[in-house]
């Protein structure tokens, strides 16, 4: 299983990202289970949003909640508590909430691969960052 975090959503559906060419075309290859959490589907919609990419939203928020790109991960009462743990515990670092919350995840389920273009998974060092 694939943890995919926002900036690669976001890549993968805004052609003038960046790193749209490259995550797009990982995204149409690749054949392992992805899987994503509730944290990160809120951020990746409000992201779109925010840049004006409202049908790219609904389209991608539609794709989630049908299932048909990825598994959803709900966090919590207690998983919350942890990434509250984890965000104070790592001060020192530029994580959001959401970063933290996919920390606990990729742990807990030992996920070992995701799929983000933010430097902050290959700062969790537990995961090995794509593509």
């Amino acid at each position: 299983m694939i943890f995919v975090d926002t900036g690669a959503w976001f890549a993968s559906i805004v052609p003038s990202d960046s790193d749209y060419s490259v995550a797009s075309q990982w995204l149409l290859q690749n054949t392992e289970p992805l899987l994503i959490t509730d944290y990160v589907i809120d951020e990746t919609l409000t992201l779109l949003r925010m840049r004006r990419e409202q049908q790219r939203a609904i389209a991608l928020g539609e794709a989630f909640f049908s299932g048909r790109l990825s598994s959803i991960y709900y966090l919590t009462d207690e998983d919350i508590r942890t990434t509250w743990q984890i965000f104070r515990q790592f001060s020192d670092k530029a994580w959001s909430f959401t970063d933290c919350s996919s920390k606990l995840v990729v742990e807990k389920l030992n996920i070992s691969l995701a799929f983000a273009f933010d430097n902050h998974f290959r700062q969790f060092g537990s995961v090995k960052v794509l593509p």
